[in-house]
């Protein structure tokens, strides 16, 4: 591994290429930090997936084009006289201080969980920090990360439940809340094509509204399903993850071997592309 000295030297050559990029590359000048935005998204979902493949060489590789982009960031408002990378790990470092009052200071916890529960507290009383417990979540975050990261900021503060079996009962709620709801849109006069996802403009009144009530009950039972995972320490976001990829794979088997036979997919039954599907699962695809 490297000294600080040669870390602080590699960081301080990532500073002086990115001030050689912005003076002498026509692309890289040209960006902004709204150009920059959907880059920055598809970095972090690329280290995500390196995260969740526990492929180090990749993550490492990850790792530097986001500390690039932050770079960038910091560089574009250096040009404005904003600020600039020194203000940006001083602000990240007195935010730790101040958030570590066991570790930087003389309070005393007992746990993990009194560790969260003061970062929550001490978050609100920050001076330009967050003035709400969720208003940290931000509302672009994919909805599955949304509700887990809110119910995880709830329970900081102690809104959780007492036991973690007592979830059930609300997962079963909201389970026949929402199967009400779609037997109710059943019976009305109106169809939605599993793609469309929307009633169509020819729709009555009383199945767009049972449409709306049931599309509001499936929120309210994912809710209650995700806050299920996270009292028994799953990650809905990493379960679903393994969920679509094992999904990928074998469709993926049952698409190549019907290929390979000569057939097509919209030609076979379902009974014949489950016994292709089951194949796959036998193979542990």
């Amino acid at each position: 591994m490297h000294t600080k000295e040669e870390k602080l030297e590699a960081i301080g050559r990532l500073l002086d290429i990115m001030v050689e990029l912005r003076a002498k590359c026509p692309w890289n000048k040209a960006q902004t930090v709204s150009s920059l935005r959907p880059m920055t998204l598809e970095e972090v979902y690329e280290l995500s997936d390196a995260v969740l493949r526990g492929d180090d060489a990749e993550l490492k590789k990850e790792l530097g084009d986001l500390l690039l982009h932050i770079v960038f960031y910091s560089r574009i408002a250096e040009e404005k006289g904003l600020y600039d990378i020194a203000d940006v790990a001083d602000r990240v470092s007195e935010k730790m201080v101040y958030r570590h009052p066991h570790v930087f200071s003389t309070t005393e916890v007992a746990d993990a969980d009194e560790v969260s529960r003061n970062w929550e507290m001490l978050k609100t009383k920050e001076r330009d920090g967050n003035k709400r417990i969720l208003s940290g979540v931000p509302t672009s975050m994919p909805s599955v990360l949304k509700a887990f990261f809110m119910q995880d900021k709830a329970r900081g503060v102690g809104f959780d439940w007492e036991e973690k079996g007592q979830v059930w009962d609300k997962v079963k709620e909201e389970l026949a809340e929402y199967e009400k709801e779609l037997k109710a849109m059943d019976a009305e006069d109106g169809f939605v094509e599993p793609s469309q996802f929307a009633p169509s403009p020819e729709s009555s009144e009383g199945f767009r509204k049972a449409y709306d009530r049931a599309e509001d009950e499936l929120g309210d039972f994912l809710f209650a399903v995700i806050n299920a995972a996270r009292l028994y320490g799953l990650n809905p976001d990493t379960a679903l993850n393994r969920s679509c990829e094992k999904f990928r794979r074998r469709f993926t088997y049952l698409e190549e071997k019907t290929i390979r036979q000569g057939r097509n997919l919209t030609d076979m039954t379902l009974a014949q592309m489950d016994e292709i599907w089951d194949e796959a699962k036998a193979k542990g695809l």
